[in-house]
């Protein structure tokens, strides 16, 4: 994913860049250990780069977790929780971590594995008999594992708007809408970032379970790990006065403004936390699944998941493409990158990384691991600012792996991607300035309302208000603005949410009597996450019936 794009749920990572089973339900109430006492910083100035980074990137609140050697080094926050009030952020503020959730799941299915209630190399269908892909052999042939690994023949983010922006879709309707999607590329041929699938993943927890998949989450790995303050669903930090407010770009200035509810989604982005609860997770994950210092029903140490499950998480599953960052973010690359289970995998100054990022409106994070050196960092951010995360990504592990001198990634970081969103900007210019402005739409303005269908999303409405047109997404709220003539039929929606920075081309293709065939879609800003797809619709119009 590009400098300024959102990476929901996502999201994926720009590219700077032995036995046990379930604890009984008594064993998982008994809390872990409280967080270990903070070690002090040393002679490094993590504040320092921090408000560096804040000042840079433009992010209102950012928190920390680093663990070192078993021990919490950092679980602080910085900056505040909303612009233009002054509250804090500190170690228990909560933000939104949307696809650092993954991670959850895939323990919550390792769990599970353990425990003899399922095997990675499952077929889907032998525990939803009822899932099902476009193409039958898929169906027939995909596994637990395949779920997690992003390499089902899916495009890049195929789907999403199925659950992105907040829809009104149940979990079992954007399940059951799986199979109207076609495949980008043959099964397991390729990687592409997917969230639907976790999705799916979910819904086997909670079957499993005979919970919800929040609730199962919370039961069996947030209370044994001592997560107190760590939810499952944006309802739960309701009365919470400590939780981050979101924030984004509006025409290239920071905003708050809302968050984004995605219950249906809870399996691929359902986490919110702190530094101080990650902190906690983070040790856990570095330890093999083990929780220091607690003791399960049987009176012995009590373990999550087996060694075995860890090395499983943390061994590639799908390869993924290394791209050489530009200029002086070169000797950034890695010499391999791939996909675990709920992890991408990858290596730095000789050490392998186990990280993830993750994005909802508002919120970045990246959590990365390196076993080797014992370390684990957590980046909380409430903006979105793949660039912050980078920044102090790799001044982080070079301080906290090597302690070498520091390469100034800050200003290297930011140079990268204010160069290539002034790219991006003289790109839309001279799109706007090659258009065929003198151009009219083939038909007038009344031809082009009504109701549209696609074989996956559903109903999208295009309505005439005054002089303008309108459309909006049928099962997404806030999916909705005034259409814009481009060219010829080419609209350009602008949505009522600018701080979405999605506007999208609408081409209206005619048929040979000169009625309207079909409605394709397109991002106007390379820089638009991929989550909002509308590139995968193809709407028709809805023939009204005689």
């Amino acid at each position: 994913m590009k400098s300024h794009m959102k990476y929901l749920a996502a999201a994926i990572l720009i590219a700077f860049s032995a036995t046990g089973a379930y604890a009984s339900d008594t064993a998982q109430t008994q809390a872990a250990p409280a967080i270990a006492a903070i070690a002090p910083i040393s002679a490094y100035d993590l504040e320092q780069d921090v408000t560096r980074t804040m000042k840079a990137f433009d992010v209102p609140g950012i928190a920390i977790a680093v663990v070192k050697d078993g021990k919490v080094v950092a679980a602080r926050g910085f900056g505040v929780r909303k612009l233009g009030e002054p509250a804090k952020v500190d170690g228990k503020t909560l933000f939104e971590i949307a696809s650092n959730s993954k991670a959850f799941t895939a323990a919550a299915l390792a769990m599970l594995v353990d425990e003899g209630k399922l095997k990675w190399n499952d077929p889907v269908i032998k525990h939803l008999p009822d899932f099902q892909m476009y193409d039958a052999y898929v169906t027939r042939e995909m596994t637990v594992r395949d779920l997690l690994t992003h390499r089902s023949g899916l495009g890049l983010g195929a789907g999403d708007l199925l659950w992105w922006p907040t829809t009104n879709f149940s979990t079992d309707e954007i399940i059951e809408k799986l199979r109207y999607i076609r495949p980008a590329t043959s099964f397991r041929s390729s990687y592409a970032y997917d969230n639907l699938l976790y999705i799916v993943a979910g819904k086997i927890i909670a079957q499993k379970s005979g919970k919800s998949w929040g609730d199962t989450v919370r039961e069996r790995i947030l209370t044994p790990v001592g997560m107190s303050t760590t939810t499952t669903s944006l309802a739960e930090n309701e009365g919470n006065p400590n939780a981050s407010n979101a924030h984004s770009k509006i025409k290239d200035k920071i905003s708050a403004v809302k968050s984004m509810p995605v219950a249906n989604a809870v399996g691929a982005v359902g986490i919110n936390t702190n530094a101080e609860d990650i902190a906690k997770w983070m040790q856990v994950l570095l330890d093999g699944g083990r929780v220091a210092g607690a003791k399960g029903a049987d009176g012995k140490e009590l373990r999550l998941w087996s060694e075995a499950q860890s090395r499983e998480m943390w061994t590639a599953q799908t390869p993924m493409k290394i791209s050489t960052p530009k200029g002086p973010l070169a000797s950034t690359k890695p010499n391999f990158y791939a996909y675990g289970l709920g992890f991408q995998l990858r290596d730095y100054k000789g050490q392998l990384v186990a990280m993830h990022g993750g994005a909802l409106q508002g919120f970045y994070s990246r959590v990365l691991l390196v076993p080797e050196s014992k370390l684990g960092i957590a980046i909380l951010t409430n903006a979105e600012s793949g660039g912050a995360l980078s920044a102090l990504q790799y001044r982080l592990m070079d301080q906290y792996m090597t302690g070498s001198t520091p390469t100034d990634w800050i200003k290297l970081v930011a140079d990268v991607e204010e160069e290539a969103h002034a790219k991006e900007l003289e790109r839309l210019k001279a799109a706007s300035g090659t258009r065929a402005s003198t151009s009219k739409p083939s038909l007038a303005l009344s031809a082009y309302e009504g109701q549209y269908e696609d074989p996956w999303y559903g109903i999208m409405n295009v309505k005439r208000v005054g002089s303008k047109l309108v459309m909006s997404f049928s099962k997404t709220p806030d999916l909705t603005g005034e259409m814009e003539h481009f060219q010829h039929d080419t609209f350009i929606v602008r949505w009522k949410e600018r701080n979405f920075n999605a506007d999208a081309y609408a081409t209206f293709s005619l048929d040979h009597d000169g009625s309207i065939d079909h409605v394709k879609m397109k991002a106007v800003s390379e820089e638009t996450d991929f989550s909002y797809d509308f590139h995968d619709l193809l709407f028709t119009p809805v023939k009204a019936k005689k």
